[in-house]
């Protein structure tokens, strides 16, 4: 029973073991070989999987798992590359929404991501049609469409419509799924979507995404990728000492890594208090390929600008070999060099650039911009000869170019008058310029007339060519309100009619009975005796006369006035 032994191998997360044995079985049956395809296909040997599937279409028997073949041959032909997943596509049909389902994934993997969507909405149709046939619920055709609706997010994703994908994620999760792969996929790509945002969210949706059980569910490209955004938020939540150990465990599991983890160390070593120099690491870090070894110098000039050594950032730069020539490393050694002052040496890599251009015959519509600011640069420096070689380069790839011509004609009439009249004369005549110009209205006073409405638009006025005897519109006159009945035009108003009433010489306020007259002085003295308590009356109209001296009970009561207890303090 070779075949039930390897499908429990396989079914038990042991697929190198259930391969072994199958390897082993002489004249394999089509049940055999199917069984090798899904493992195969598990341990991720995608090409060897997809020549077994051919084998089997060769061989199958004309029975009812047709469809089921076809659908697992797409999921096979979407992890392949482009160059071998080519050979597939005309095998690949259309006819379930599975199917569109793979093919679209295929197209995802080529970036190509408007096919994808396309075939992904035909997908939605088809499933939404054959659940309503099997009379299914729409919680049932919702968890069944969760697979095409992060796919399509993701298309969305990378177009730029974060918001589209960030909700089309966010009703994925909001099922909460039994498939634990599906929802580890979708809470990343919220969490990356967020970025420095809503941490607390998507420490939650990191800790779906980072689960053990995924690495018998998710391929080891998905996994690394999740664990390699891990590490990035992380340095997000200021956690830079635990990214830094992470990073150093994922490059051990994934070697291929090593760039990548790299500059996040380094750039984690730049927020703590660290003994590593980061911008020594990324010089001494070992690359895998020249592209790799370009962007870890490109970082530590990055790191370095950001700590204001503009000159050891232009030495690593001047050192990059062929790269160094590149449109924008020459941009950023001219700015940096413009702004420390050395124009000279600004120059001379500009004269560097194009002899090495010239020698290496490179041209194309990419060098059109080097061309043009490299002449423009020459102009402001005073150096007109070298900025018209420049836009002559420039007319050699496209030589209808009038804008060129004329930063031409610009530069030579600077050091020779003639090369600048002959020039010119590819400019094109006054007569025809002047075509499409329309000088009545150029003359007119519609410029002048033009005002600026609040909002910012200008209103435009008549054009000259309307008529003058067209109706204008009327004026509507105010009119007065009407006056009351028993108006009398000779009596005199009342001259506190614009007063409020209450401010009005007549005005009495009405007595209110919830307002109790305010009881002064002492209670259970008379009103006569209050007087005598009243200091005030003992002051004379001498200038010289003074206040009695209060008695020594009044000094205690003033005293200990100032040590009275505040209210509502608890004691």
């Amino acid at each position: 029973m070779p075949f039930e032994k390897a499908y429990c191998l396989y079914r038990t997360n042991n697929p190198q073991d259930a391969l072994n044995m199958l390897n082993d079985v002489p004249n394999p049956d089509h049940r055999i070989l199917e069984l090798k395809a899904q493992v195969l296909y598990r341990l991720e040997q995608f090409d060897e999987a997809a020549n077994v599937y051919q084998n089997i279409f060769r061989n199958a028997p004309d029975d009812e798992y047709e469809e089921e073949r076809q659908t697992n041959l797409g999921a096979v032909v979407s992890s392949l590359n482009q160059r071998e997943s080519d050979k597939f596509t005309s095998q690949l049909q259309e006819e379930t929404y599975e199917m569109c389902y793979n093919k679209a994934l295929m197209y995802v993997k080529q970036e190509n991501f408007v096919k994808a969507e396309k075939l992904l909405k035909t997908a939605e149709v088809m499933l939404k049609e054959a659940f309503e046939e099997d009379g299914a619920t729409e919680e049932e055709t919702d968890i069944e469409l969760a697979n095409v609706r992060v796919l399509q997010a993701f298309c969305c994703h990378k177009q730029g419509r974060l918001k589209e994908a960030h909700q089309l994620y966010l009703g994925v999760l909001k099922l909460k799924l039994d498939d634990i792969a599906l929802s580890a996929v979708a809470s990343n790509n919220v969490v990356v979507i967020n970025k420095d945002q809503n941490v607390f969210d998507s420490k939650k949706k990191m800790k779906v995404a980072t689960n053990d059980a995924l690495i018998h569910k998710l391929p080891s490209s998905q996994r690394k990728t999740i664990a390699v955004n891990n590490a990035i938020f992380k340095y997000y939540c200021n956690q830079h000492e635990q990214s830094n150990k992470l990073c150093n465990s994922l490059v051990k599991e994934w070697p291929d890594l090593e760039t990548k983890l790299k500059i996040l160390n380094a750039i984690n070593d730049t927020k703590i208090d660290s003994k590593a120099n980061p911008v020594q690491s990324l010089k001494s870090a070992t690359a895998n390929t020249p592209e790799d070894e370009l962007v870890l110098k490109l970082t530590a000039v990055h790191l370095l600008l950001t700590q204001g050594k503009k000159e050891d950032a232009c030495t690593i730069l001047e050192t990059l070999g062929d790269n160094r020539f590149k449109p924008g490393i020459i941009g950023a050694l001219l700015t940096i060099y413009m702004h420390l002052g050395k124009e000279d040496v600004a120059l001379k890599i500009y004269e560097e650039a194009i002899e090495w251009y010239k020698a290496n015959e490179k041209s194309g519509k990419d060098l059109t911009s080097f061309f043009r600011q490299a002449g423009d640069f020459h102009i402001r420096s005073g150096r007109p000869q070298v900025a018209a070689k420049s836009f002559e380069q420039i007319l050699i790839n496209n030589a209808k170019d009038s804008k060129t011509t004329a930063q031409l004609v610009i530069a030579c009439s600077q050091f020779d008058n003639n090369k600048a009249i002959e020039v010119s004369s590819k400019l094109g005549s006054i007569a025809d310029l002047e075509k499409d110009v329309d000088v009545k209205i150029l003359e007119s006073n519609i410029w002048l007339n033009a005002k600026k409405s609040a909002t910012g638009v200008t209103n435009k006025t008549e054009s000259p060519g309307s008529s003058d005897n067209a109706p204008k519109k009327k004026k509507h006159r105010k009119r007065k309100g009407p006056l009351p009945k028993n108006y009398d035009s000779s009596a005199t108003p009342d001259p506190e009619r614009w007063l409020p009433k209450y401010e009005r010489t007549g005005y009495r306020k009405k007595k209110d009975r919830r307002v109790k007259e305010i009881i002064k002085g002492s209670q259970g003295t008379a009103a006569g005796q209050s007087d005598q308590f009243d200091y005030t009356k003992y002051v004379t109209e001498d200038d010289g006369a003074s206040v009695p001296e209060p008695s020594p009970m009044q000094k205690l009561w003033k005293k200990g006035g100032n040590n009275q207890k505040k209210k509502n303090k608890r004691r």
